[in-house]
């Protein structure tokens, strides 16, 4: 199952792309909103093999998720890799320069059940496929947004 979006961002590449990295913004992000993460690896700065151990709450039941960056290359592309009981995340975040001042962000979520529990989630995903769809294009639409107002307030 996959979900797929884009949005333009008044701000330049490398700009955005630094505001990506700012992990530790995400994990309390994260922790506001309920979920448990924890760094999982020793690495100081944002690259390949950093990793993090997610638990949440989805559908009633709690998910433990192993989060791993598998492609770090600044300042274009970032993807992750994340594993669940049954179920394998692809998450990647694509940056293209459209002008000195203006960047594209293509978000691409792809989810693969690996058993027949999860098959039995994923399949009750599709069924509400477009509602599904139409919040993650929101939810990086007001991403997006959030993200240029704050670059622009700091330059």
């Amino acid at each position: 199952m996959k979900f797929t979006t884009r949005e333009d961002v008044s701000a330049p590449i490398e700009q955005v792309f630094e505001a990506l990295c700012d992990f530790e913004g995400f994990e309390r992000q994260a922790m506001r909103r309920g979920i448990e993460v924890r760094r999982t690896d020793n690495l100081k700065k944002a690259s390949v093999g950093l990793c993090w151990q997610v638990a949440f709450e989805l559908r009633g039941r709690k998910r433990d998720v192993a989060l791993e960056l598998m492609r770090f290359e600044s300042p274009n592309e970032m993807a992750f890799k994340g594993k669940s009981s049954g179920i394998d995340a692809d998450f990647v975040i694509e940056l293209m320069a459209l002008s000195r001042t203006r960047t594209r962000m293509a978000v691409n979520l792809e989810i693969t059940p690996l058993n027949l529990s999860a098959r039995l989630l994923v399949q009750s995903l599709k069924l509400a496929k477009n509602n599904l769809t139409k919040r993650f294009k929101l939810k990086v639409a007001s991403y997006a947004k959030t993200l240029e107002d704050r670059l622009q307030r700091t330059s």
